[in-house]
């Protein structure tokens, strides 16, 4: 289990899917979906498993990226900020970010990248399914560009 203190002060890997395609989310200090705030376990299994895959995508950086990131850190996206983000678009999965980083209670992310190739629910192994599919939403992965975690169930 994550506490509700390392939540607010940890920048916690994280993933959810829509039945189809999956998604990494950096926390960025935000509260974590319940399925995914109640097993720490889990989480590392999945943060282990999608690290542990090779590439099989180029990957596509939004766009609107740079002028988001302008308005929240005064300059645009760099290599060091993209890192983690290309490293699991990478390996199929849709980016997201906290857009109010260490703003405990707002659920708002970005898209930071899209992968040209995704990864899809059904290339993986039963028990990473088993986990992933616990934290999902009902809207379309690959139509989403501004994320409101309140809707991951």
């Amino acid at each position: 289990m994550y506490t509700e203190i390392e939540q607010q002060t940890l920048d916690i890997d994280w993933f959810f899917t829509d039945g189809n395609y999956i998604s990494f989310v950096a926390s960025g200090a935000g509260k974590l979906p319940e399925t995914v705030a109640n097993s720490e376990v889990n989480n590392k299994k999945l943060v282990s498993y999608f690290k542990g895959l090779p590439n099989i995508s180029d990957t596509i950086i939004n766009p609107l990226l740079d002028g988001l990131l302008t308005k929240i850190f005064g300059s645009g996206a760099d290599e060091r900020y993209l890192r983690d983000f290309m490293y699991f678009t990478q390996r199929g999965l849709y980016s997201f970010d906290k857009t109010n980083l260490n703003d405990f209670t707002d659920t708002q992310y970005h898209l930071v990248s899209t992968p040209v190739k995704p990864l899809k629910v059904t290339d993986l192994p039963p028990d990473i399914l088993d986990i992933l599919i616990q934290t999902k939403i009902e809207d379309n992965i690959k139509l989403i560009s501004d994320l409101d975690a309140s809707k991951i169930i």
